[in-house]
């Protein structure tokens, strides 16, 4: 198996106690909308990701102060993000951040940001 150079990581919000399928909910609409920025804002990036398997990995966070942390560390490094806040249809009141998708970027800048974050 070759080597990856690109990934895109999704960052969700543990605390929130979201039910399993909310939680891939907003890990979908983190990755696609983050996706979408990546193919707009470094194609070339965004080509090679897709070339590549579309690899993700998804952590945690335990607050919504550090997911807006991570956001912001990402945007410094000119590494394309999305921020979800959920509409509250379901489970969560209406303006709750529950996901950052970060990428799909170099891998080794990524891990700038996210690498000492944990599994989710």
């Amino acid at each position: 198996m070759g080597e990856f150079r690109f990934k895109q990581v999704i960052v969700l919000r543990a605390d929130l106690k979201m039910s399993a399928g909310k939680a891939a909910a907003q890990a979908c609409h983190a990755a696609v909308a983050a996706a979408e920025s990546a193919r707009k804002e470094h194609k070339d990036w965004w080509t090679g990701w897709m070339r590549e398997g579309q690899r993700k990995i998804v952590v945690k966070v335990e607050s919504e102060e550090d997911l807006l942390k991570i956001e912001l560390e990402a945007k410094a490094l000119g590494i394309p993000t999305s921020l979800i806040t959920d509409r509250g249809l379901t489970e969560l009141e209406p303006g709750t951040r529950t996901s950052v998708g970060i990428g799909p970027a170099p891998s080794e800048l990524i891990d700038k940001v996210t690498g000492r974050l944990p599994l989710y």
